[in-house]
């Protein structure tokens, strides 16, 4: 069941982990091992959870990668389905 208008991942990241530790972006980007600008990227949604990403973020606050990669599945499907009215597909059955 997908969850109504599901929050970017980045957003839970920024009000869950990095806001509540009292980090700045730069240091939580230094603990990642990533670049300041791609952890900015995701904070303001403009760049989505890798899996990759998912595993550095489940290393650095102690969380599952599953739950990264589900939140920015539901985020995309959830986009996704915003433009399912304009998407030409036809409904396919047997013969």
């Amino acid at each position: 069941m997908l969850m109504h208008n599901p929050p970017h991942p980045g957003e839970v990241l920024k009000e869950l982990c990095i806001e509540p530790l009292g980090i700045t972006v730069t240091d939580a980007a230094k603990g990642l091992g990533i670049s300041r600008k791609t952890l900015s990227s995701i904070l303001n949604g403009k760049a989505g959870i890798s899996p990759e990403m998912a595993v550095r973020l489940s290393i650095a606050f102690n969380t599952s990668s599953e739950s990264w990669l589900n939140q920015q599945s539901q985020y995309d499907l959830w986009e996704a389905e915003k433009h399912r009215n304009e998407l030409h597909v036809t409904q396919l059955s047997a013969a």
